[in-house]
């Protein structure tokens, strides 16, 4: 390969942007309770959990956060490390394959530290049957040698906690589940609370909003944090390229358009996967597996990526027939159902639909 090839030049410049994104959020990121914006009774509760344990001059219970990504459960470990003025180590539960991996995490703890353990869900079940005794009695057995000659040296660990995080707690499995002493889910944001968040985040990147410009960029964040800071950078972008570089609720939409999500909040995906559903499949019911090919995507893309949000927005509904779409779906991106439409919303392939005609079987 050429030194001059283009591959690995895109790669780097790829990673720089990826880094500059993550250097950004971690900027934008509240650092105590008192600045973290909405989950009112989650905070509240915690500042419970982390005023005792500290007047009682020990760590607090552990800690398991679920909830949607982009909600602030990183940032929520990151400020219970903070409050209590302890050090924090970060993993997850993909990097953890084998029991040794959490052994050596864990024996290199110190006393009081936090260690946060993202996608807990996903850990592997050896390491996972290490962590139980590790929570319950700050100690682990560490196996050395191989058959009928291996013995188990027992660890003593410093106090420590955890604090977990999964997008899919149903997955935790319930002895996992019940050593930890707090429980938070997190919920959605309002459209006023993420309005708040776009006015801090504006506030830090040096970005002149007016609050119906804010208003514009939350009503279009799927009550996700994340993703309202990932799109006030980008009408910031927008601002300062083409305008004034003072955020409107015009230039908001404007820019949006650009970046292809719309007033809703559904994005170039969503409404792929809508318009097949309607325009190809009459509404559906259609397979998930179909209606991905449709779309020219993975299905578990479609089914992890879209369909949440669709689903809470009422534009899609799953049955055990396929996927289908709503009255609000049609209205949405503007057209009529098939029995009312005429020639111009006809299925691609009416007699799928047809009463008694074939369905797809997948789910």
């Amino acid at each position: 390969m050429s030194p001059y090839d283009s591959e690995p030049a895109d790669r780097l410049v790829t990673a720089a942007a990826d880094g500059e994104d993550q250097a950004v959020e971690a900027a934008l990121r509240p650092k105590l309770l008192d600045e973290f914006i909405g989950q009112e009774r989650v905070r509240e509760q915690l500042s419970l959990v982390l005023q005792a344990a500290r007047r009682r001059g020990s760590a607090p219970d552990h800690v398991l956060l679920s909830g949607p990504p982009g909600l602030g459960k990183t940032t929520l470990s990151m400020i219970i490390a903070a409050e209590l003025g302890a050090p924090i180590r970060i993993t997850s539960g993909p990097a953890i394959q084998h029991a040794g991996d959490l052994a050596a995490i864990l024996s290199s703890l110190a006393e009081g530290e936090v260690l946060f353990l993202d996608e807990i869900h996903r850990m592997s079940r050896p390491a996972e049957e290490m962590l139980y005794m590790a929570m319950e009695d700050f100690r682990v057995d560490v196996i050395v040698g191989k058959g009928p000659g291996a013995t188990a040296i027992p660890l003593e660990l410093p106090p420590f906690t955890l604090v977990g995080a999964t997008t899919r707690a149903g997955l935790l499995p319930p002895p996992l589940r019940d050593r930890f002493g707090f429980t938070g889910h997190m919920e959605f944001y309002a459209p006023a609370e993420l309005q708040r968040v776009v006015h801090r985040s504006a506030a830090l990147l040096d970005v002149e909003i007016d609050p119906a410009g804010a208003a514009e960029i939350a009503g279009r964040s799927r009550g996700t944090p994340r993703i309202a800071n990932r799109l006030l950078r980008r009408v910031r972008d927008y601002a300062q390229v083409r305008h004034d570089g003072v955020v409107t609720a015009e230039i908001a939409g404007r820019a949006l358009e650009v970046y292809e999500v719309d007033a809703r909040g559904l994005d170039r995906l969503d409404r792929a996967v809508l318009g097949a559903l309607l325009r190809l499949f009459g509404g559906g019911p259609v397979g998930l597996s179909t209606l991905a090919v449709a779309v020219g995507e993975e299905a578990e893309t479609v089914e992890e990526v879209a369909e949440p949000f669709l689903v809470r927005e009422g534009l899609l509904a799953r049955t055990p027939r396929g996927r289908i779409a709503t009255a609000a779906a049609w209205q949405h991106l503007g057209l009529v159902p098939p029995d009312r439409a005429g020639r111009g919303a006809v299925p691609a392939q009416p007699e799928l639909f047809a009463p008694g005609g074939p369905r797809s079987p997948e789910n």
